[in-house]
């Protein structure tokens, strides 16, 4: 028994450098030399606008950044006059149109975010919210703002996603 131990003792550096290769030789390219010679780039960070141009001057957020195959849509609310479905429904357009300007849908949505203005029209939300984010929606978060959503908007969402 004292020689098996020993034999595997002996053995394990170099079962465990075997073990390592897949997992170094998986790993994503270290320079951009790597990229060159064929081997995939590393994920960055791309800014989308959803109408195609950068605006003339620095804006505070982005509107849509991927990063690899994920997909952060920024919080999206209703300026105008209605109630909170109205509010709802046309925010989840808008975040449905995101998505898919990117490549992605509601269906791969992973992480949703609503902020409410009172928590009075959490019921007429999720009868809008219900079913728009396909038969497995992403897990979510609800609050009531305290001080109530910027540009009168009844509900923002915000999302993250993957293509």
């Amino acid at each position: 028994m004292t020689s098996n131990r020993r034999d595997f003792i002996r053995k394990a550096p170099a079962v465990a450098a075997i073990a390592a290769v897949p997992a170094v030789a998986g790993a994503g390219p270290a320079s951009a030399a790597d990229a060159r010679h064929g081997k995939p780039d590393k994920p960055r960070k791309e800014v989308h606008y959803p109408d195609g141009g950068k605006p003339p001057e620095n804006p505070l957020f982005s509107p849509i950044v991927t990063y690899g195959s994920m997909v952060f849509i920024s919080g999206i609310g209703a300026h105008f006059e209605g109630d909170i479905r109205a509010h709802t429904d046309h925010v989840l357009n808008e975040v449905e149109r995101h998505l898919e300007s990117v490549g992605s849908s509601m269906a791969k949505v992973l992480k949703i975010n609503v902020y409410l203005n009172t928590l009075d029209d959490y019921d007429g939300m999720n009868e809008v919210f219900l079913g728009r984010w396909g038969p497995e929606p992403g897990v979510r978060t609800t609050i009531a703002a305290a001080a109530g959503i910027p540009g009168d908007s009844l509900v923002e969402i915000d999302c993250i996603a993957v293509i």
